[in-house]
């Protein structure tokens, strides 16, 4: 037991040696044990002399200082390691970013699809590029809202307006590169799909889809460009069922499609949408006067009146304009 106060002092010199090198704090322990033994020591001599606890209270000052005073070493080394954690996560984050872009590249080469932006609306079914090209979209058919208004044809151009204009998106041929107009033909895809003949994908991601299943569009099939045309044709059916958007003024809609009777539109068509909900009771309407017959020599004296073309039901036209016989004379 006498061996005891200097093997405690020992440890305590060592551990306050080990302690002030993370703060100065310790010393103060380390002077009081010195102070302790030297007390001790005078006292084995018989000289008045107080150790009494003097070396255990050093120790504890020891202990004390070197676990308390060093916060700013702590915080510190806190920060390093937060930093670095912060560092290690964000390359990381940057690896997956470009690994998902490599992939996403892949799968747009497989595809054929092509990155571009929209930087105008021309209406439902036409935009235009930053690169000035013009895009009609491919399989579908919007009501007119430029030089001539059908029917839902605003609201159908607002929505495209609002999904396209000023976005990055992605184009897809299917056969035909551009029509009579020198307008790109093209499917609009605003997300890259993983299979782009899966239904899930092709409701969910293709823009041209997505304005026949919200009642923007009808389908409008024209050889060779066929790939999707089944597809166009059941979502319009689902559309017309819930009288969806141009739906509701009619069981052709308001334009032309593939869903229409003898595939043309009829004449005249309603200037209010129906309600399944109201009930409708029979009357009786005067005739309509009918319009006056306009004659003109050709495409070129049509256009300076009518620059987009008439369709079959239109004063203007005249069978011998409508060289394709789809129904609409001297179209762009």
């Amino acid at each position: 037991m006498k061996g005891l106060p200097m093997t405690l002092a020992a440890i305590a010199i060592v551990f306050t040696l080990f302690m002030a090198m993370i703060t100065p704090a310790a010393w103060v322990g380390l002077l009081i044990v010195v102070f302790g033994l030297y007390q001790t020591v005078q006292k084995r001599k018989g000289r008045r002399a107080f150790s009494s606890g003097l070396i255990t209270i050093g120790i504890l000052g020891v202990m004390i200082g070197g676990c308390s005073a060093p916060s700013d070493q702590v915080d510190t080394a806190a920060t390093e390691k937060a930093e670095k954690e912060a560092d290690q996560q964000a390359k990381a984050d940057e690896e997956k970013k470009v690994e998902v872009e490599q992939e996403q590249q892949e799968l747009a080469y497989t595809s054929g699809l092509e990155e571009v932006l929209v930087t105008r609306v021309v209406d439902g079914d036409t935009v235009e590029l930053k690169d000035g090209r013009k895009v009609r979209l491919i399989g579908i058919n919007t009501p007119e809202s430029t030089t001539r208004t059908e029917e839902y044809g605003k609201e159908a151009s607002n929505y495209t307006t609002e999904k396209l204009e000023g976005k990055t998106v992605w184009l897809q041929k299917d056969v035909s590169e551009t029509d009579r107009y020198n307008r790109s033909l093209r499917l609009i895809w605003l997300e890259i799909p993983k299979d782009d003949m899966d239904e899930e994908e092709i409701r969910t991601k293709m823009f041209n889809a997505d304005l026949v299943l919200n009642g923007y569009a009808e389908p409008s099939t024209y050889n060779p460009d066929v790939k999707y045309s089944e597809y166009f044709v059941k979502f319009a059916r689902e559309a017309r069922e819930k009288e969806t958007g141009l739906w509701a003024y009619g069981e052709n809609g308001t334009t032309k499609g593939d869903l229409d009777s003898n595939k043309e539109k009829k004449a005249t068509t309603a200037s209010t949408p129906k309600s399944s909900s109201s009930t409708s009771t029979a009357t009786t309407e005067e005739p309509a006067a009918a319009p006056q017959q306009e004659f003109y020599q050709n495409c070129t004296e049509l256009r300076k009146v009518y620059p987009d073309g008439v369709p079959s039901d239109h004063p203007a036209y005249a069978s011998k304009h409508d060289r394709d016989k789809n129904g609409w004379a001297c179209e762009r």
